[in-house]
């Protein structure tokens, strides 16, 4: 009879009469069966105390030690499966804390020993699964930067777009330090001839073409629809066999109140059903993953260093509660509920009746107002209003779970799926900065992120991030509140504050996007600033912070290699890369100044090529 048992930071351990803050540990998997190996818990953790300086390294060691003797060894079955599929699975039914009981307060679980001195006290549990890295650059540390390339850089035929320019446009991003690209790997281009006929083509020759330029990739498993987002400059749709289906069952597809279809991205309704052909959602999006990682097997970890697996509409783990397609939406609207398709519907349905309450389980708030109305204009979102009620937190806190289990489905496939491979997992949370400083944050709510002000949306969706190992990119780090239109409430700043908080909380690595295409020193100023994720918060006043891990910057353009353009880009790069945050950008100009020129030729000629 095998348990699962883990302890899950962060957890407070006392040692040597130091405290030692431990935020993460590994799940494992006891068993009573007499055919057991012993293997090795990894735990990644962090020691903090606010008399630990920098004398107090032997300590620090002594604890790190005495922790990795209590965690040791534990027996599993050779039989069963791993801990971390184990974990990963519980993960996907949401039953942490039946399974995780036996050692979550300090009580030596079966195969474990306890070591003298180191007692265990309950902390504030997480549950979240970790992985170690060796990414690490420490307080001190730069930021690489990637630049996305275009999105139609691979045609809807299947081959590379303007490949004369693509290949100086590389030369060019490599010769001013840039660590990588980020390009798109359009579901639609790659299945498009059919259930698992997929052609990997034209994205083996792009790869190919970075890497041979020494650039290293990050790849986006794009199950979306290019085309109805701000910058979307062309139109990828969904795979023609998909749309066939789509058309045949519309309810495939995110529906609003008025039944208006959304068809950027299936909903996530049908996430567990057979309705692609005779498989779910899920598996779909998995087979194409696990294709890519056979096509791509020996650049996984060396090339593509990075996989970004996408969630909902534009890539990012939401609704699409502000589609600017045909003009439905405009900004600052406040969105609106995409939940009315018959499966939404059905789900709905059933949990109202779960608590009793089945009156509830007919539709969403019928006063929450269209896309581009005002929190103050609409009853459900003004400051007293239906989101504070009983029927108001139960939906919503309905309409998020959805949207998180749906992300938890598609990380853990993936996580099966490329473990192993040397390549980083990331998902992308969109930065929905708008009617921010309201009580009800009611776009946030919209595109599926249950954060007002009295409740905190995005620490729930770290922890599912960090259950496995996933980075989480953030949009709109660009952005000065002061720049936003005052009567729009926005607060892109405060925004990233809590994400910042709600990642370090989790023990997730954060990356960063800007949101619009900027070519300005101002918001290079900002991007280098905020990339550091100092915010002199209580809980990390007294130490240092790692930066963020990475910045990708949107995008690759001829705008870009514009000579004014370049200028400043250029020194941008090399200030993030080397962690230069303190030096004046006038410094830097001087200092990149024979870099700019000396990659004039190459950056020329990439703008030639354009035309």
């Amino acid at each position: 009879m095998a348990a699962a048992c883990s302890l899950v930071g962060p957890s407070m351990f006392s040692s040597h009469s130091r405290r030692v803050l431990v935020t993460e540990f590994s799940a494992v998997e006891v068993s009573s069966s007499s055919s057991v190996v012993d293997v090795p818990v990894r735990a990644r953790c962090t020691f903090r105390s606010s008399s630990v300086g920098s004398g107090h390294g032997p300590c620090i060691q002594r604890a790190a030690k005495e922790l990795d003797t209590c965690l040791s060894y534990s027996p599993f079955s050779s039989s069963s499966p791993s801990a971390d599929e184990r974990w990963r699975s519980q993960g996907s039914r949401g039953s942490h804390l039946e399974a995780l009981d036996m050692g979550m307060f300090g009580t030596a679980a079966e195969g474990e020993r306890m070591v003298p001195g180191l007692e265990v006290g309950a902390g504030s549990w997480l549950e979240h699964h970790s992985e170690e890295t060796s990414s690490s650059r420490g307080t001190s540390g730069g930021v690489p930067v990637f630049v996305m390339l275009p999105l139609d850089s691979v045609k809807m035929s299947n081959v590379v777009n303007r490949k004369r320019a693509m290949n100086a446009s590389l030369l060019a991003l490599k010769s001013a330090g840039v660590e990588g690209i980020m390009m798109d790997v359009w579901w639609g281009i790659v299945e498009k001839d059919g259930p698992m006929k997929y052609n990997w083509s034209a994205y083996l020759e792009l790869i190919t073409m970075a890497r041979k330029h020494g650039l290293k990739v990050q790849c986006v498993m794009s199950f979306h629809q290019c085309g109805g987002n701000v910058g979307d400059t062309c139109t990828i749709p969904l795979p023609p066999w998909v749309v066939e289906e789509i058309k045949s069952n519309n309810d495939l597809v995110y529906t609003d109140k008025n039944g208006n279809r959304n068809f950027e991205y299936l909903s996530l309704g049908c996430d567990s059903l057979p309705v692609l052909k005779g498989r779910t959602q899920v598996q779909v999006y998995s087979d194409f993953m696990r294709s890519f990682r056979e096509t791509f097997k020996d650049l996984l970890g060396n090339t593509v260093i990075e996989i970004q697996v996408g969630m909902g509409p534009a890539g990012e783990l939401r609704y699409p509660g502000y589609p600017e397609q045909n003009g439905r939406w405009r900004f600052p609207g406040i969105g609106e509920f995409q939940c009315y398709d018959k499966y939404m519907i059905a789900s709905l349905k059933s949990a109202a009746e779960a608590i009793g309450m089945p009156a509830w389980g007919h539709a969403g708030p019928n006063d929450a107002g269209d896309y581009n109305r005002w929190p103050e204009e609409v009853a459900f979102f003004s400051r007293d209003g239906g989101w504070k009620s009983a029927y108001g937190e139960f939906f919503l806190d309905w309409y998020s779970k959805m949207l998180i289990n749906h992300g938890e489905k598609i990380l853990s496939a993936a996580a099966g799926i490329f473990r192993g491979t040397g390549a980083v997992l990331s998902g992308k949370v969109a930065g929905i900065h708008w009617h921010y400083g309201t009580r009800s944050h009611a776009a946030e709510l919209t595109a599926g992120y249950y954060n007002t002000r009295y409740r905190d949306g995005y620490a729930p969706i770290a922890r599912m991030f960090g259950r496995h190992g996933v980075t989480l990119n953030f949009t709109c780090i660009e952005m000065k509140d002061e720049e936003q239109p005052p009567q729009a409430s926005c607060s892109p700043e405060s925004l990233l504050k809590q994400v910042t908080v709600a990642s370090r909380t989790a023990g997730v690595r954060l990356a960063g996007e800007n949101a619009l295409p900027r070519f300005d020193q101002t918001a290079y100023n900002q991007v280098v600033k905020k990339s550091r994720l100092q915010f002199n918060l209580p809980v990390d006043s007294h130490e240092e912070q790692e930066p963020m891990c990475a910045f990708t910057y949107l995008r690759m353009s001829e705008s870009l290699f514009q000579a004014e353009n370049w200028r400043l880009f250029v020194p941008f790069v090399r200030h993030m890369q080397e962690g230069r945050t303190f030096q004046t950008w006038e410094q830097g100009h001087q200092d990149s100044e024979s870099h700019v020129h000396a990659t004039r030729p190459m950056v020329q000629e990439a703008v030639l090529m354009y035309h």
